[in-house]
């Protein structure tokens, strides 16, 4: 059944939009062109219209950006891991970028009189926590294992990946190998990896218990890559290493070395190791603490920041909704001897808030999930801190409240991107504010 012809058309693409495709323009409104990128002229195919905007495929590329490259992953296109491989890493950063100072204007109402140099790592191989979806196909016989195709609830066949660390770039194809031979095949949903700077971990979602054959080939995969393997059959409160081991925690350091941190295999970490460490040396570096503040430290997880934070400051509270994490938080500051204090806070309920929140603090550091702050906005005033360092995982949340920190008398000093996620269209980003005379 061929295309109609009125299906069919050429564009410039002058933009590219937040989830990665290429905007053109064509009779009034808006075309979104997956895999296309601006400066290029290109033939597409209308997928779906809708009042306000078109949305296409893209059949031809007449004439290429200069920003266009081969893609590395053989699975580029289909699967959903990622969906900017097509785009020059430098073009990848500065269309970042630009989203992020657009946010700021638009929604936060403000100019950042300095944009910091971007913070990178590596392109690829950074990848050291994943959640893998596992499927059963009964038409081909097999099992796949790896992301979800892009736009489509499916798994992604998968051989390999190429931003995963280098140690699991095969881990698709090795999973959907052994899940094959299991007798819970059909029963085995997803796999999470989670990697520290020795030990790595791998935890099963089982729908049902494996058998005793099944354990015995769970172990010797374990082995075969040299990793713990985990079972999870319920909650993350049900997961349980494999009867009869006991592996060691997981870890890895920060701060040059001098500060190790342990988590376990569904603990949050940040996903990029080099990443993560160029990005705690940014925020000291924006903070610039003494022995004589008093840090608080926001959104804090296991002490990622807050750990180092406590080597040079007079006093830092780290403050976190879970429970888990501030218990393994404080056990951390305890094995590697640094007195920071943590206080268990649903930071999203102002009015559950403790004693903590009652105290002045010299510095504030940030670090909330993709929804902000916006909770924390209202306090900042009785804080009065001289200094805030923003790290966000949204844009438009953080332009939000950037609006807010301004309206109360802060000075936006800088922003800038982090790389977090090479390849894909999520943006990261830090932001330093100061408390106006």
């Amino acid at each position: 059944m061929s295309t109609p012809a009125k299906d069919i058309a050429e564009a410039d693409v002058v933009d590219l939009a937040h989830d990665g495709r290429g905007v053109a323009r064509a009779s009034g409104k808006a075309v979104f062109i997956a895999g296309a990128l601006p400066g290029e002229r290109v033939r597409y195919r209308v997928t779906k219209r809708r009042r306000a905007l078109d949305e296409a495929a893209l059949i031809e590329v007449l004439t290429p950006s200069p920003d266009r490259i081969a893609p590395k992953c053989a699975h580029f296109g289909i699967c959903g891991g990622c969906s900017l491989q097509h785009l020059a890493p430098a073009a990848q950063i500065a269309a970042k970028e630009r989203q992020l100072l657009d946010n700021l204007e638009r929604i936060g109402r403000v100019r950042s009189p300095q944009v910091f140099a971007p913070i990178r790592a590596a392109d690829f191989a950074y990848r050291r926590r994943a959640r893998l979806g596992v499927r059963y196909v009964h038409k081909k016989g097999r099992v796949l294992a790896g992301f979800r195709e892009r736009d489509k609830p499916y798994i992604a066949d998968l051989a390999r990946c190429e931003i995963l660390i280098e140690r699991f770039a095969a881990l698709p194809a090795q999973l959907a190998a052994l899940i094959e031979t299991l007798s819970l095949r059909e029963h085995v949903p997803q796999v999470e990896l989670a990697a520290g700077d020795e030990r790595a971990a791998l935890t099963f979602r089982v729908m049902r218990a494996p058998d005793t054959l099944d354990l015995r080939k769970l172990e010797a995969f374990g082995a075969e890559l040299g990793v713990d393997i985990y079972l999870q059959t319920g909650g993350l409160d049900s997961i349980r290493p494999l009867e009869g081991s006991r592996p060691p925690p997981l870890t890895y350091r920060v701060d040059e070395g001098r500060i190790t941190l342990e988590f376990g295999p569904s603990d949050f970490i940040q996903v990029n190791r080099e990443l993560n460490l160029a990005m705690i040396e940014a925020a000291i570096g924006h903070l610039g603490p003494t022995s004589k503040d008093s840090v608080l430290d926001l959104f804090c997880g296991l002490g990622n920041f807050t750990l180092p934070l406590a080597r040079r400051a007079g006093r830092v509270v780290g403050v976190e909704g879970d429970p888990a994490l501030v218990a393994k938080a404080r056990a951390n500051a305890a094995a590697n001897g640094v007195g920071a204090e943590f206080r268990v806070a649903d930071l999203f309920q102002p009015e559950d808030f403790g004693a903590w929140a009652d105290e002045p603090y010299d510095l504030v550091l940030l670090d909330p999930p993709r929804a902000g702050a916006l909770a924390i906005m209202e306090r900042m005033p009785q804080w009065r801190p001289r200094r805030v360092v923003y790290i966000s995982c949204h844009p438009g949340s953080l332009a939000r409240d950037t609006a807010l920190l301004v309206g109360q008398g802060f000075e936006l000093r800088g922003a800038g991107v982090m790389d977090m996620f090479p390849h894909t269209t999520h943006v990261e980003s830090v932001a330093v504010f100061e408390r106006g005379s």
